[in-house]
């Protein structure tokens, strides 16, 4: 082979490689969505498990309760402070799931949410 033959040649081979390094990257990001995704998954449907086990109901009082947010007795008398839509609120947070502006509906991975607690302390 000249030498001209082989510069062509390792152009070409160098051209190959980076077609192959892109897709090679595109692949790796696919995957890493995959997998986030899939984790997130596996948590809400361990979540979900937990509620429909029944588990996921303890610690909420029921709204008719003394102790519910929704009702205070002041003076022999049980005044409603908030509502039906904060109770659910509530429970959904407690659920495992954001109820903030920021995040509505999605699942919380990472704890407690400032916004979602500041939200729940109006």
């Amino acid at each position: 082979m000249e030498n001209k033959d082989i510069f062509n040649h390792m152009q070409a081979l160098e051209k190959q490689m980076g077609k192959v390094h892109g897709q090679f990257s595109t692949l790796m990001l696919e995957v890493k969505r995959l997998l986030e995704e899939n984790q997130q998954l596996r948590l809400e449907n361990e979540k979900m498990r937990k509620i429909l086990k029944g588990d996921g109901a303890e610690g909420n009082p029921p709204a008719d309760s003394p102790a519910s947010p929704a009702s205070r007795p002041e003076g022999g008398e049980s005044i409603d402070i908030v509502g039906e839509g904060y109770d659910n609120l509530a429970r959904l947070y407690h659920e495992g799931f954001h109820i903030c502006n920021v995040n509505y509906g999605h699942l919380r991975t990472e704890g407690d949410c400032l916004f979602c607690l500041s939200f729940l302390n109006k």
